[in-house]
């Protein structure tokens, strides 16, 4: 067996997640797999991955060998034509994104890039957690929160307010919070599937600004942000949410900014990949394609949450030009 095979076994294991289901999927035995393994861990000097009764983890070094052979792999593949054929791009690009932003801004700008090219397949992940590219086999990334250090790649494509919102009905009827500690006496919506929340501002004077961060136990807690917003609609309780999620309930008057003074940062959106591989034509091609469309879908959402503030507050919009 030679060390391209090896590699070819070892993201196997990555990608199916055990020594079977690879052996399964590479139509070789399972003794050949893990043959693989042992190969390039003695040729590393060190251990690639974890084996335990639980299932399987990357170590670090197996993690950054990983991106090492896929991109070997890649650029091999590359050469020998299966990439690109006659000037047509071929290959098979695998995203991730968070659901809602994943459905309304990411997929109309693969489905562009898929009728432009025929040849290329997708499979896009869209999950509400932050997902290991390394260990799922993802080649790019959304990411709508700030990043930690790493060694991928990130292109920004701007930023997205959070807010706290609620319904005209629900406030007329329980009244406006005037401080954040005032939504623990509101009927509080949860987003994130747990009973317990923190939800986080930032209080601003001309001295300095600081973090609030309230501890939360919502009374409906939901695993889906769109229902957690629909409910809030339907003046169920005070909702938090990204602003591409509400900004046309903004528009309409069915939701209104709660608590606007101690609005935090927005959150900076990028996209995330690994340092692209020299002949990888596919995955650069959507880059390419994707960031200036993205970053328009992104600036947007901006400019309507600005007519609908207008909408909602016409005197002030008027002062502004004047």
């Amino acid at each position: 067996m030679d060390r391209l095979d090896a590699m070819a076994l070892f993201l196997g294991v990555v990608d199916a997640g055990s020594f079977a289901r690879a052996a399964r999927h590479s139509g070789v035995s399972p003794a050949s797999v893990t043959r693989a393994v042992a190969m390039l861990e003695e040729r590393l000097g060190d251990r690639l991955l974890h084996r335990s009764t639980r299932g399987l983890r990357l170590t670090e070094v197996g993690e950054r060998q990983a991106v090492v052979y896929r991109s070997v792999l890649a650029e091999l593949a590359e050469a020998e034509g299966t990439a690109r054929i006659a000037d047509r791009l071929e290959g098979r690009i695998t995203l991730t994104a968070p659901e809602l932003f994943g459905r309304e801004k990411l997929m109309p700008v693969v489905e562009d890039f898929l009728a432009m090219h025929p040849g290329v397949a997708m499979r896009v992940l869209l999950v509400n957690r932050v997902v290991n590219l390394t260990e799922e086999g993802i080649d790019a990334a959304l990411r709508l929160a700030d990043l930690p250090d790493s060694g991928l790649t990130a292109v920004g494509l701007g930023a997205m307010r959070r807010l706290v919102c609620a319904a005209p009905a629900y406030l007329a009827a329980l009244g406006q919070p005037a401080r954040p500690e005032d939504l623990r006496t509101h009927r509080c919506l949860g987003a994130e599937g747990t009973e317990h929340e923190l939800w986080h501002f930032t209080e601003r004077n001309p001295a300095r600004s600081r973090p609030i961060t309230v501890a939360l136990e919502p009374r409906l807690v939901l695993n889906s942000a769109r229902a957690s917003i629909d409910a809030a609609v339907r003046s169920h309780g005070v909702c938090r949410a990204m602003a591409y999620q509400v900004v046309e309930h903004l528009a309409h008057g069915r939701l209104v900014p709660v608590l606007a003074a101690f609005e935090p940062p927005p959150n900076p959106v990028h996209l995330v990949f690994h340092p692209i591989p020299r002949r990888n034509a596919a995955l650069r091609a959507f880059v390419d394609h994707a960031v200036p469309r993205l970053r328009a879908a992104v600036a947007a959402v901006s400019i309507a949450m600005e007519s609908a503030h207008a909408a909602l507050h016409p005197s002030s919009a008027t002062e502004a030009r004047s």
